[in-house]
């Protein structure tokens, strides 16, 4: 049984780590003197549960979603499972540098601070710019600027991007045609009657159960298929989902699996893999400034419901192309129409409007946090399980990349802080 179903019980997850907030003594070194630059720590919340002693090992495919290599896989899983490259650009575009800001924020009556905030939290990276500037750089557990932290679901908002080019560019008609257009091997399934506008917004009505406590759920069977690599992949990965609950676009319900057809849509509509789009429409043309990867399955499609690979300086980059409405130095890289009907609400789809209880969706984007600032802003991330997010302001044009372990693939007590966080960040900032 491999390590994620192993751990999918998320109860022996949290029995594994002691729950008392730990004393940490965080040494954070700084970049060249005089100079501001990413602060690296060599422990953080929980190292000895993590594995400092053996240096953060990754794991295997059998334990890498152990509590004792999570650190080490969330930061080498391209070095575990197959992935394709997603080559960087000829020159990195240049992101200045500020002097740290102290940050600030109320929670439960308390202020809170940066360092507090990583004191309790098992954020591997943080990462908060504005604009071309970083203003925070911070690495726990002894990972650097330069590892490639893995994105989990952060993923499934890449894909959506990439479906907006694609019918920029005339591969995909319609965001109203049914996925079997485009894959013919779904004709006669439900997914492939479904349109990619209700897979886009996870209303499609069939039935997929993305419960990450049990190891017999579908997510697991999903995942098994694809980057675990226990079966052909490709499309035979999702046609066992094919029990039709609902009409298309009356509720919303979460499901990687129609992101996972999404991915089959792009890669029969352009031709190309998926990495190999992401490359040559936005990571290179953003200027990344290291190779990332995106992990495949037996046929080599990628998983492009998780499982991309990158430097939390590139993600900042993405981050910030998106709160520029796609828009990257002068040239127009995402359409910016598409990048607004992502992170909206549709009127019309009240189901999507508080699809939890502080956030909304769109186009496999969240929307919100919906109770984090007084003012009337339109707020949006993109989410991982087990505290991967980035979150985007585009009125500031700030950004804020936290990735992390989490002990629960969904904590909600560590997810609700670091709203909290945010929510200081864009009232001290974006004003």
């Amino acid at each position: 049984m491999s390590g994620l179903l192993r751990a999918l019980p998320l109860a022996a997850l949290v029995g594994a780590v002691a729950c008392a907030t730990p004393t940490v003594v965080a040494r954070w070194e700084p970049g060249p003197a005089g100079e501001p630059g990413p602060r690296f720590n060599a422990s953080g919340p929980h190292a000895a549960d993590f594995g400092a002693a053996d240096g953060y090992p990754k794991g295997t495919r059998t334990t890498f979603y152990d509590v004792g290599t999570s650190v080490g896989s969330h930061s080498h899983l391209d070095e575990i499972f197959p992935g394709r490259l997603v080559h960087r650009a000829e020159a990195a575009s240049r992101l200045a540098r500020a002097p740290e800001p102290r940050i600030t924020w109320r929670l439960e009556g308390e202020e809170r601070t940066l360092n507090a905030y990583l004191a309790r939290q098992p954020a591997t990276g943080l990462l908060i710019a504005r604009g071309d500037t970083i203003l925070v750089e911070r690495y726990q557990y002894a990972r650097t600027d330069r590892d490639r932290f893995t994105s989990w679901s952060m993923a499934k908002t890449v894909t959506s991007m990439l479906i907006g080019i694609a019918i920029a560019e005339g591969f995909i008609r319609s965001v109203d045609d049914p996925a079997a257009a485009y894959v013919p091997e779904l004709a006669g399934t439900e997914y492939g009657r479904t349109s990619l506008r209700h897979l886009l917004q996870m209303s499609s009505g069939v039935r997929f159960r993305e419960d990450y406590s049990a190891g017999s759920s579908d997510i697991a069977r999903l995942v098994l298929a694809t980057y675990l690599r226990r079966g052909t992949g490709g499309v035979s990965a999702v046609t066992p989902f094919n029990q039709r609950l609902a009409p298309p676009g009356r509720r919303f319900s979460y499901s990687s699996a129609e992101t996972q057809v999404l991915g089959l849509v792009l890669r029969a509509a352009t031709g190309r893999p998926l990495a190999e789009y992401l490359e040559a429409k936005i990571w290179q043309p953003m200027g990344a400034e290291a190779d990332a990867t995106w992990l495949v399955d037996n046929s080599g499609q990628e998983a492009a419901f998780c499982c991309l690979n990158a430097v939390l300086r590139d993600y900042a980059r993405l981050g910030l192309l998106l709160a520029q409405g796609g828009a990257w130095r002068g040239r127009q890289l995402i359409p910016a129409a598409w990048v607004i009907e992502a992170t909206t609400v549709p009127e019309g789809q009240p189901y999507l409007g508080a699809v939890t209880a502080t956030l909304g969706y769109g186009y496999q984007t969240w929307i919100g946090p919906l109770d984090t600032v007084a003012d009337d802003r339109r707020l949006f991330l993109l989410w991982g399980v087990r505290g991967q997010r980035i979150y985007v302001d585009p009125r500031s044009r700030l950004v804020m990349v936290h990735t992390a372990v989490h002990l629960e693939s969904v904590d909600t007590d560590a997810l609700g802080e670091a709203d909290a966080l945010w929510a200081g960040v864009v009232n001290q900032l974006g004003r």
